[in-house]
């Protein structure tokens, strides 16, 4: 049986979200018309509200309904560390641990040469940029995997030559895992074990 064409082409949409196959498509589309109306068209208006009123903070890459972002409009914060993370997600999970009070830079992505991504994809050049002479330390909390391990290591050879100090999550984090997915204690026993590192 074929579902009707109105059915399906909410199912092909909801399956372009990252780690929604043909069924999850499925039972979502099916939720969806249980709804009722008033709350479907909610919905929708949702989606196109977060879409097109959230964009990266014009400072530090993170997301924010403003010019600038909750943590880098906080005077509370000592904006003379940042801490550089893959992913918006990474700083959500850093906040949860309740130890980190610098600010962040969002690169957006990770160095990897097979799938074509290079430093000028990232918003390496918007973190240089930061250092104006007000910034004392950079924390590279990028993950352990590859990627991250690529990208940190080509940070450390661009921001040697400058008057920064440099320090490296610690390995608190098990190898090949994001931020994203390591619970608060790891992550909080990670940014009190950084160390520096030797460009």
């Amino acid at each position: 049986m074929e579902y009707p064409e109105a059915l399906e082409r909410l199912v092909q949409d909801l399956r372009r979200l990252p780690g929604i196959g043909r069924k999850s498509a499925e039972r979502a589309a099916f939720s969806v018309l249980e709804m009722d109306e008033e709350d479907v068209r909610t919905f929708a208006e949702d989606l196109v509200e977060a879409r097109t009123q959230i964009h990266r903070c014009r400072v530090c890459g993170n997301i924010t309904q403003d010019e600038v972002c909750a943590v880098c409009a906080d005077p509370r914060r000592d904006h003379s560390v940042i801490c550089v993370v893959r992913d918006v997600q990474d700083v959500l999970a850093l906040e949860k641990t309740n130890e980190y009070r610098g600010t962040y830079h969002v690169l957006h992505g990770s160095i990897s040469p097979m799938d074509g991504v290079g430093p000028d994809d990232l918003t390496i050049n918007e973190l240089l940029a930061r250092l104006d002479g007000s910034v004392e330390e950079v924390i590279l909390a990028t993950s352990t995997d590859v990627a991250g391990q690529a990208t940190a290591t080509y940070l450390q050879s661009v921001l040697k030559p400058k008057d920064v100090t440099v320090t490296r999550i610690a390995y608190g984090v098990p190898v090949g895992t994001s931020l994203q997915f390591a619970d608060e204690v790891t992550l909080a026993k990670a940014l009190e074990g950084r160390r520096g590192v030797d460009a």
